[in-house]
């Protein structure tokens, strides 16, 4: 089991967030995390939005219809996310 499951279980928004954290410097496509994650895409959307309203992750439109999404390495509270991440996949594994 994941360490950050362990902790936290294992929710929709948990699994966007570790695989946003584990491509932290690519953007990527709703479909890509919903295909990565085995989320439906109606999921993935729904817990992608408080991510972005929060300003962890930075949503940009690619088009009319077609969104990216990457997370924003420029908020604190992004860093101290993916610090915790790491130190606690250190300590737990």
């Amino acid at each position: 089991m994941d360490p950050m499951e362990k902790i936290f279980g294992k929710t929709a928004q948990m699994t966007v967030l570790k695989n946003l954290i584990e491509h932290q410097n690519e953007s990527t496509y709703l479909s890509g995390i919903a295909e990565e994650t085995g989320l439906s895409h109606s999921s993935v959307s729904r817990v992608i939005t408080p991510l972005i309203e929060s300003g962890i992750v930075i949503e940009k439109p690619l088009g009319k219809q077609i969104r990216t999404f990457q997370l924003n390495m420029d908020s604190e509270a992004t860093r101290l996310i993916i610090d915790f991440y790491n130190k606690i996949n250190q300590i737990l594994k």
